[in-house]
């Protein structure tokens, strides 16, 4: 079947059996919200919980998430002030000629080969155009053509996605893709199309709220980094960030476990106790205790 291959299921799980201790035990003065967002997959879960007015109908002051990282020892925490995950934009470029017959290239306008260089040249933007100083990431995931073994192609489409930081960075990638494109198309006489949009914000842990969770995670994991590098993954969790201060972490799935999306990832189920804690430990610290 089709899996997205991120373990949102585990995170669900450790989400209702924090939701189930804490309701359980009590002993803290404030209101905890569980948010289970949906449609992470596409960077439109968390835009449409607040477009539905999530923030009057279960209002909260500060928002929490976490995310099983591979690699990362099991129960390990990892988070860090400021940046923390990258931007994520989309495109998808169609370049449309004349296809033909695979012996007579020269009678036609195919796009294989204009396509193929395409993908290369896309790469130059980051290498030549974006300052080394900035973190970006410019990848081409497929490149479908309407061509077959002995005919040549008159459409090839070329989809990826580009990562940033910085929205001055993400202009500039989408300024240098259409440039590149442009002048592919007029060297090869190719008509194109080129669709580029922004799905996913940079997240932006709150400082104050980083050294929170730091400090909360010590006693229940047995490593803690609040200082851990930025990824250039994204995470739609980052759009409730534009509303109220938060801290994204990471909890470690395993120094073994596949990647994520890889088709052989799999969810380490030693791990849902551990994420479990670290909400509750969260949610502990943030909160003061009931007095009698």
């Amino acid at each position: 079947g089709t899996m997205h291959a991120c373990g949102h299921d585990g995170h669900t799980a450790m989400l209702l059996g924090a939701a189930q201790v804490l309701a359980a035990e009590g002993g803290f003065d404030g209101t905890i919200r569980f948010l289970f967002q949906p449609a992470e997959e596409w960077g439109q879960g968390a835009a449409a919980m607040l477009r539905d007015d999530v923030m009057a109908r279960a209002p909260f002051d500060e928002v929490f998430g976490l995310h099983n990282m591979p690699g990362l020892p099991l129960g390990h925490v990892e988070t860090c002030p400021g940046p923390i995950m990258s931007a994520e934009d989309i495109f998808e470029i169609t370049l449309t000629g004349k296809g033909g017959h695979a012996s007579r290239p020269h009678s036609g306008r195919e796009v294989m080969l204009p396509a193929c260089t395409l993908v290369l040249d896309l790469q130059s933007i980051v290498a030549r155009r974006v300052n080394p100083a900035d973190i970006a990431v410019v990848s081409v995931t497929e490149l479908i053509t309407d061509g077959t073994r002995n005919a040549l192609p008159g459409t090839a489409r070329i989809l990826g996605d580009a990562r940033s930081f910085r929205s001055e960075v993400s202009s500039l990638i989408e300024t240098e893709m259409r440039r590149l494109t442009a002048g592919l198309a007029l060297a090869h006489d190719l008509a194109f199309d080129l669709r580029y949009s922004r799905e996913f914000v940079p997240l932006i842990n709150d400082p104050d709220l980083a050294a929170a969770v730091t400090t909360a995670a010590r006693p229940i994991s047995a490593h803690v980094n609040g200082h851990a590098p930025a990824i250039t993954a994204s995470e739609d969790f980052a759009r409730f960030l534009d509303h109220v201060p938060g801290c994204f972490a990471f909890i470690g799935n395993g120094e073994t476990s596949p990647l994520l999306h890889a088709p052989d990832y799999d969810f380490n189920d030693d791990a849902l106790l551990h994420g479990m804690d670290l909400h509750i430990a969260i949610a502990r610290a943030r909160l003061p205790e009931t007095t009698a």
